[in-house]
């Protein structure tokens, strides 16, 4: 199994550029970065996800929900992300990858007059040369093609010939739109990743299960990483602060378990950042820095647009249209084959009016909703369906199908005869993001009342109209719901501008550092949708990529580190994981910095005088049949410490390694769990931490004493030869223990059986070793 990230007690202390986010802005930041020689760090919120492990069932596909919601805040980083505000709602990817991992990929751009609006930066507007390059370097890395109909493996797609029966009843253009899916490609692809072609599932925005989608984890992560850059899942971003000439990046880690602790953010640092988030999630960062204390232009969060995104669907046409993907059916022959999500355009841009204009897709709904569309479609064609064909033969066909879809399952009958639109426009790009309640919020009243909304409504009646079947609008957008909307490409937030009086970022999305002004932060930057500063009126992945391409050029240039574009020959990577273990624990107690030898006395003087060290650390070890084996059984950590009297703010600890019952060379009988780690404050100045555990059979039963207390020595500065600044004593409380117990949990396991057998192989290690040192008299 193939694997980008790393564990996050392998992340550093500082870098030369740390890229929150890994969608389109971030990765592509990530690999130009790092090919200019940049010591590069990328934090993700999501996990990673590899072909393999995408759900395709409803049940799988559950568990990957995250909803939030005014009542509903979502408690973990599932990759199916719902964002849900009063007028709109938000879907989103969240894993490594950013929402490529679950978008239809059609790379196209959009029509020239939308790079005439004044919003955009006269540099942009000006110098028009320099975007279509950044199209054309993303070109080169994402590979979009179109679908090869009539080539081997390739036949024409049903839901492709209605569609261009549509356009053809409509006069208007069809074609074979790019989409970053490999069609050719079976072996290492140009950075040295394995794929194999697309076997026509139709899964694209559930997750591709079979290495063909040209994801951002086929690109450019994996270019990144083989040019040096580190990547790190499960990490939260909170927010940004500047620190002298560093930037420090403050973040939750995630799936651990320390918010069980109460535990402070970790950070880390570096002289440049870039907010790769997405629309919703940089400026949410940014919202949450000045919050902080970071002054940033005051058109932060406005200029929300969601892209004009409107979905719909021609339900129970005349002809089958294969539109559900195929799930766990994709090696039955006797199903049809579905294609890619979005294989073909309707292109109805090009009008006298520009936000007039709108981009027509077909599309397909995803295998692991094929035990639940039957019914929802039947539903909703009952109570808001607009039935196109009025003869009463075409109702009794239309029964005969619906039944047959109730009967024989979603492949079959009305479900089958359903074309899926999505058409993008131009709304008003009025939308207000802020923090509410302490989450993102979205404003934007009388969204769905805009005219352009009503003309997309209209022209999607007409499409299912041509095809025979019932028109089902966009459940939401009905006077019940206050015409509400979904949209899949949100975009703006921190827009761009000349000057910060009128966005949040400059052309090459460095950010303004007043309110008004020109004046920008130093290595400071956004580079993802939230920068474009109006509707696109089609898909917006490849201007996203184009704009990106653009600033790291610019941005590279300026540091005079040219990057390279080539693509060096590069062996497949296989990484083989095995089954770890991880917890998660807290430690509280007492040091003196005017004690340096007596663990005890420090202890005392140090809660005489009101000096605590806590710390919370994650522990892991990777492998844990090596740990068992292992004399130093050992592990590594991550995690923080609060300690007045080094600093006062929060310390987070890098290179920590962990020892598990060592046996002591002078004393057979004695035992020691270690703790080595390095604190580092939010300035840079590090200290040393080195603690024991002593665990021996001495005088009384003490097996709790033993393993719960540890003798602490901090030393001035990185490493144990430095001067010893302080001892004290540090112990678990047993409320704490038992948060612990329920902190342990598997890492790297491929299956609930190689999750139970690494936790108990941990387990009976720690109990033989208890039992050897306390119990062995007794038998």
């Amino acid at each position: 199994m193939r694997k980008l990230s790393k564990p996050i007690t392998e992340l550093k202390p500082e870098y030369d550029a740390i890229v929150i986010g890994s969608g389109y802005g971030a990765s592509i930041a990530a690999s130009r970065f790092s090919r200019a020689g940049l010591k590069v760090c990328v934090l993700e919120k999501g996990k990673e996800f590899q072909p393999g492990d995408y759900p395709d069932t409803i049940a799988e596909a559950q568990k990957e929900l995250q909803i939030n919601a005014d009542n509903r805040e979502a408690h973990h980083n599932g990759l199916y992300e719902f964002h849900i505000s009063e007028n709109i709602t938000v879907f989103k990817g969240c894993g490594l990858g950013g929402t490529s991992l679950v978008n239809a990929n059609v790379t196209i751009e959009p029509e020239p007059r939308v790079f005439e609006d004044p919003h955009w930066p006269g540099a942009i507007r000006n110098d028009m040369q320099s975007l279509q390059e950044g199209y054309a370097r993303a070109k080169e890395m994402l590979k979009p093609s179109p679908y090869p109909e009539g080539k081997k493996n390739y036949p024409e797609l049903a839901k492709a010939k209605a569609q261009k029966k549509t356009a053809a009843m409509m006069d208007k253009p069809f074609e074979y739109t790019n989409i970053n899916v490999n069609f050719d490609v079976d072996g290492a692809n140009h950075v040295g990743i394995e794929q194999k072609p697309c076997c026509n599932c139709g899964d694209c925005v559930t997750g591709c299960n079979y290495a063909a989608k040209n994801t951002l984890i086929m690109n450019y992560l994996p270019d990144a990483v083989n040019h040096g850059a580190e990547i790190f899942c499960d990490v939260a971003v909170h927010h940004v602060e500047q620190s002298a000439d560093k930037w420090v990046v403050f973040f939750q880690l995630l799936n651990a378990g320390r918010e069980k602790f109460h535990a402070p953010m970790m950070f880390v640092r570096a002289s440049r950042v870039v907010l790769g988030a997405g629309a919703l999630g940089s400026t949410e960062i940014l919202l949450r820095s000045r919050d902080s204390g970071l002054t940033v232009s005051s058109q932060l969060g406005n200029h929300f647009t969601g892209n004009g995104d409107v979905l719909g669907f021609a339900y129970n046409c005349e002809d089958k249209m294969n539109g559900i993907g195929l799930g766990k059916h994709v090696t039955d022959a006797s199903f049809d084959p579905v294609g890619p999500c979005i294989t073909t355009i309707i292109d109805l841009r090009h009008q006298d009016k520009l936000e007039d204009g709108m981009t027509l897709e077909e599309g397909s709904i995803p295998g692991a909703l094929a035990t639940v569309i039957n019914s929802s479609l039947l539903s909703l064609s009952t109570f808001t369906g607009q039935d196109t064909d009025h003869g009463f033969i075409g109702w009794m066909k239309e029964r005969k199908d619906e039944a047959v879809s109730l009967m024989r399952g979603a492949y079959h009958g009305a479900t089958n005869h359903t074309q899926t639109y999505l058409v993008m426009t131009h709304d008003d790009g009025n939308g207000k993001m802020n923090l509410k309640n302490d989450r993102l919020n979205i404003d934007w009243k009388d969204l769905g009342k805009q005219s352009v909304f009503q003309k997309v409504n209209d022209t999607l009646y007409k499409a299912a109209a041509d095809l025979g079947g019932t028109y089902i609008k966009d459940v939401v957008w009905s006077k019940q719901f206050n015409y509400e909307l979904v949209t899949v490409h949100p975009l703006g937030g921190c827009r761009m501008a000349d000057d910060a009086s009128a966005g949040v970022t400059d052309h090459t999305g460095n950010v303004f550092s007043s309110e008004k002004g020109a004046a920008k932060y130093n290595g400071l930057y956004v580079l993802d949708g939230s920068i474009i500063p109006r509707p696109l009126g089609t898909n917006p992945l490849f201007t996203i990529s184009a704009l990106a391409e653009r600033a790291c050029k610019i941005i590279l240039d300026k540091m005079q580190k040219p990057t390279s574009y080539d693509f060096p020959a590069v062996a497949p990577r296989e990484l083989k994981l095995t089954p770890g273990v991880q917890f998660t624990e807290t430690m509280k107690g007492f040091i003196s910095t005017q004690e340096k030898n007596d663990f005890g006395k420090g202890y005392n003087e140090g809660e005489k005088n009101q000096s605590p060290l806590t710390f919370t650390l994650t522990i892991q070890t990777q492998d844990v049949g090596a740990f068992v084996k292992d004399p130093e059984h050992k592990g590594s950590i991550a995690g923080t410490v609060l300690a007045p009297a080094l600093s006062p703010k929060m310390l987070t600890v890098s290179n920590g390694i962990f020892n598990l019952f060592v046996k002591d060379a002078n004393d057979p009988n004695l035992r020691l769990m270690k703790y080595r780690m390095v604190l580092n404050t939010v300035e840079g100045k590090q200290f040393y931490f080195y603690g024991y555990k002593k665990v021996e059979d001495d005088k009384g039963f003490d097996v709790w004493k033993d393993t719960t207390m540890l003798f602490t020595t901090i030393y001035d500065g990185a490493d144990e030869t430095a001067t010893v600044l302080g001892k004290g004593i540090l112990k678990i409380a047993p409320g704490d223990f038992a948060i612990q117990a329920g902190t342990i949990k598997a890492v790297n396991a491929t299956s609930k059986m190689d999750e139970l057998k690494a936790i108990q192989s941990f387990a009976s290690f720690f109990g033989k070793e208890i039992i050897e040192t306390y119990f062995s008299k007794l038998f």
